[in-house]
């Protein structure tokens, strides 16, 4: 039962609002203040005000203990959940929650603490389903890292009525909350105050059944300066007799409870050291620890709850207040400390936890400690807590146990729980000590997998070239070296050194007994050769695909089932792309891996675009943009960014095509991103000019993308050279047709080369544009019909209805009325049917042209005048003053106007009344 809550009327009425706030959505209240202020008493009293509004409250206190095991903080949130809860979860989830749980062991494969996170979001989603969900942390400044980084991930995508309610210590050296929801105002803040003499009055009265003079309270008052805690203890020390006389009170808080403890016998207090030593402190670790009579710790431990410092429970104890705890640690000389450490070491279970208090109980590491440490750390990581591993082996590192090996390791761990800060650090050091060899080479290894996985493809190029010139002779190495090497080397337009990477990569892979390292490699090789325009080699794909191990962590920049699915979507295969897509979706989404799934929702919705349902790619997109800022990082951000611009620019939404278009071109720039991320935006950006009629402005965009494709003719295929048809359609309309030519060339001998639908088909239509635009209007006709015997080979719908938009428009040129109009409309239905608008109006426009009608044919005749000056670009008060008539009846006039003609501006006004009918 939570100590009632005295003279906190505001707080309480803020928590009573943020609990009423909870069930539209997510929504967090941290609790401040000072040590001892009463953030626990509030915090407890609002856990039972939100079980009697029917919540599901999961709660956690974090104890000050200097060893503390991994994931204690969110195993103590989960130990109430059902195991029918658990039931349904995946099963690399259900093992990362079994592991927090302490329930299996560490045999069988490694969990990921994306995993844990991606378990933790489920099962809170679960129990929200059924009602609202609290979660409750109490001093969050000590709940131990790797449970820490879990619920901050987890809190970040829940959507549903979930809470958190924590506390958080507030003053010097205290870390900063770290905790955040999908919208930074969904955090609110309460800081709690000193109380009132009033007040305290009232807690010392209810707590220790006691009143003191008004003098005397005004002193426990200013003493305390309002702190309930200070001033229950300040209290403590006052005997009857002197509470209503002038005595001398401890002048702080530290001082009191150093007074405290020091008052206690010294076996008191050595049962008290070892409490304080445990996060989890019970009556059997003690007599274990002193190896001391049952009876007598009880009695000890008696003396201790008498004095108010630990509150007993059975067999379960903890301090009255952290403060108490970290006094008693602090106040036990050092010696004493590692005494208590070393016997505490060799009487718990846990690895991780022996290994910690072996590090406390040294000031220099021998065989043994360090061994434990290994250990210990490499328990953390199986169980997915790498910030964990990291701590145990920079332990074992400032114990003396400093080698490149433990340097790097850390690093990983650093890495994979976040700190990329710490990873790099430690990694520049290793390079910095170490002589040239394998320990370097490493290093400089995975410095530049992460540059390539930043969005880095020179850096990581220049430091992965670095680390293959120290690999010697250990082709592992080699290859887990030449995989990443090729990719940034590809991405660096540095072709001919890429496809040499990838070559050397099969050639050491197939000399070592490694599976999975052979999939790389192969993968790899086949990638590097399709981006270098060379066709997709199947077989070596099948096989790379054969020898992958899926239960593997791999990053989706070289895992061979990314790769295939990519593939398989780039070459026209997108039906199966999509289910190949969907599988590996579901499977990162079970590994909680958010970053891999940017990339694969990329793909993804690049493949519904082609598919032609925007308005799942749309979802995606948005879908995509939501993790990514989740993750903070540039490259995801910038893959989100562009995908969604790409979706947009298909269902009309041209301004923000272009916002987001711009921002990814921006983040590609600072990041140094990708070749084959950076085309998309810029390709965007010219298929919107296209799609306006602004065909200069299209060619300005692409020309860069132009320039590049002269060093890669072969690579036109639409994973590489989307930009293409529209290109060649600009050139034809600005009059560049010798320009034009060499490219509609360069794409059709590609798709007659690799019998590429998409290619042969866009190829076709470009064709038939520079044919018509020649006067050959006949010939063009052919080959645009044509074209469209090869989009019936890839289900790309819009590509084929820009299609049957060309031949339309050169059928009316043909004054083949009735079969440009039927090609029109059909082109028109596609577009509409796509929820494509800009392309609808085209379609529509031309469609009117070939029926030999004009649009504005269909205004009145004051109307008709009305638009007439209006497309002059005459104001309403000239066109009011020309027509004798009003404003209002101008405005109300291109009311009607706008509507009639399906017209939204003044431009398009200009252009429908410019129309003339068609000459034929």
């Amino acid at each position: 039962m939570a100590t009632p809550v005295v003279s906190r009327e505001v707080e309480s009425r803020q928590i009573a609002e943020f609990l009423g706030s909870v069930p539209a959505g997510p929504a967090a209240l941290i609790l401040e203040g000072e040590a001892g202020i009463g953030k626990t008493t509030v915090w407890l009293a609002a856990l039972d005000h939100a079980e009697q509004l029917g919540y599901r409250v999961l709660s956690s206190r974090a104890a000050p203990a200097e060893s503390v095991l991994a994931f204690s903080s969110l195993a103590a949130l989960l130990e109430t959940v059902d195991d029918s809860v658990l039931a349904g979860l995946a099963t690399q989830q259900r093992l990362a929650i079994d592991r927090v749980l302490l329930r299996v062991s560490t045999d069988g494969p490694v969990t990921d603490q994306r995993a844990t996170t991606a378990a933790f979001v489920r099962v809170v989603e679960r129990l929200s389903e059924d009602s609202p969900v609290l979660l409750a942390l109490d001093d969050l400044q000590w709940v131990d890292p790797p449970s820490k980084q879990v619920v901050s991930a987890a809190v970040r995508r829940l959507t549903g009525p979930v809470g958190l309610l924590a506390t958080v210590r507030t003053g010097a050296g205290e870390p900063p909350v770290g905790l955040t929801l999908r919208a930074p105002g969904l955090v609110r803040h309460i800081g709690l105050g000193p109380l009132s003499p009033g007040a305290l009055h009232s807690v010392l009265l209810g707590r220790l059944g006691r009143s003191f003079s008004r003098p005397k309270l005004l002193e426990i008052h200013q003493v305390s300066a309002g702190n309930p805690f200070y001033a229950l203890e300040l209290a403590r020390t006052i005997d009857d007799e002197s509470a209503h006389t002038a005595t001398s009170l401890p002048a702080t808080l530290e001082g009191l409870v150093r007074a405290k403890i020091g008052s206690l016998t010294p076996e008191v207090r050595q049962v008290l050291l070892t409490a304080a030593c445990l996060p989890h402190p019970t009556v059997g670790l003690i007599r274990s620890a002193l190896d001391t009579d049952p009876g007598r710790i009880v009695a000890l431990l008696k003396e201790a709850e008498v004095k108010g410092i630990i509150e007993i429970s059975g067999e379960q104890l903890h301090f009255a207040h952290p403060l108490l705890a970290r006094g008693t640690y602090r106040d036990a000389t050092p010696a004493d400390r590692r005494a208590m450490h070393r016997r505490l070491a060799g009487i718990v279970d846990d690895p991780e936890l022996k290994a910690r208090h072996l590090a406390l109980a040294t000031t220099a590491g021998d065989p043994l400690t360090l061994q434990a440490l290994d250990t210990g750390a490499e328990l953390a990581r199986i169980r997915g807590a790498p910030t964990a591993a990291a701590e145990l082996l920079e332990l074992a590192i400032g114990l003396g146990g400093d080698t490149p090996q433990r340097r790097i390791s850390a690093a990983i761990h650093h890495f994979n729980a976040g700190d990329a800060t710490r990873a790099r650090a430690l990694l520049n050091e290793v390079i910095a000590r170490s002589e040239s060899g394998p320990a370097r080479s490493e290093a400089l290894r995975l410095l530049g997998l992460w540059s390539l996985l930043d969005g880095s493809s020179r850096d990581a190029a220049e430091l992965l070239g670095r680390a293959l010139d120290e690999a010697g002779d250990d082709l592992a190495l080699r290859v887990q070296i030449l995989v990443p090497l090729a990719f940034a080397e590809v991405n660096s337009r540095r072709h001919d050194h890429a496809a040499r990477s990838a070559e050397d990569a099969v050639t050491a892979a197939m000399q070592l007994p490694q599976g999975q390292l052979l999939s790389q490699a192969l993968s790899m090789s086949v990638l590097v050769r399709f981006l270098l325009g060379d066709g997709l080699d199947e077989s070596t794909l099948a096989r790379a695909l054969d020898f992958e191990d899926p239960e593997l962590p791999m990053s989706s920049l070289l895992g061979p089932s990314v790769h295939s699915a990519a593939l398989t979507a780039a070459t026209g295969h997108l039906d199966k792309a999509a289910e190949q897509l969907l599988n590996i979706r579901q499977r990162y989404l079970e590994s909680g891996e958010e970053s891999e799934l940017i990339l694969v929702a990329f793909h993804n919705g690049l493949n519904e675009l082609w598919r032609g349902d925007f308005a799942k790619a749309t979802l995606i997109a948005e879908d995509a943009m939501e993790r990514a800022l989740l993750l903070e990082r540039d490259l995801p951000l910038a893959v989100a960014l562009m995908l969604r611009a790409a979706a947009s620019s298909y269902t009309g939404a041209e301004s923000d095509a272009r916002r987001d278009s711009v921002e990814a071109i921006r983040i590609c720039r600072r990041c140094d991103s990708p070749e084959l991320v950076a085309v998309w935006p810029t390709t965007t950006l010219g298929f919107l000019d296209v799609t306006v009629g602004n065909y200069s402005a299209a060619l300005a965009t692409l020309q860069p993308r132009l320039l590049a494709l002269q060093s890669t003719p072969k690579a036109t295929e639409i994973f590489l050279a989307p930009f293409l048809p529209d290109a060649i359609e600009a050139m034809v309309h600005v009059g560049r047709l010798d320009d034009a030519g060499p490219l509609v060339e360069l794409l059709e001998s590609n798709g007659r080369r690799l019998d590429r639908a998409w290619m042969r088909a866009a190829g076709g239509r470009c064709r038939a544009l520079l044919l018509a635009a020649t006067g050959d209007i006949d010939a063009a006709v052919d080959v645009a019909q044509q074209a469209l015997d090869q989009h019936d080979r890839v289900p790309m719908p819009f590509e084929r209805a820009r299609t049957e938009l060309v031949l339309g428009q050169i059928l009316r040129r043909q004054r083949k009325r009735e079969a440009a109009s039927r090609t029109l409309q059909n082109a028109l239905a596609s577009f509409e049917e796509l929820g494509t608008p800009l392309w609808a109006q085209r379609a529509r426009e031309d469609l009117q042209r070939a029926s030999g009608t004009r649009r504005h044919d269909r205004l009145t005749a004051s109307e008709q005048r009305v638009a007439e000056l209006a497309a002059t670009g005459a104001t309403i008060r000239e066109i009011a003053a020309a027509l004798f008539i009003s404003q209002k009846t101008v405005e109300s006039n291109l009311s009607r106007i706008y509507r009639k003609l399906g017209i939204r501006s003044r431009a398009e006004l200009g252009r429908v009344m410019s129309e003339t009918a068609p000459t034929w």
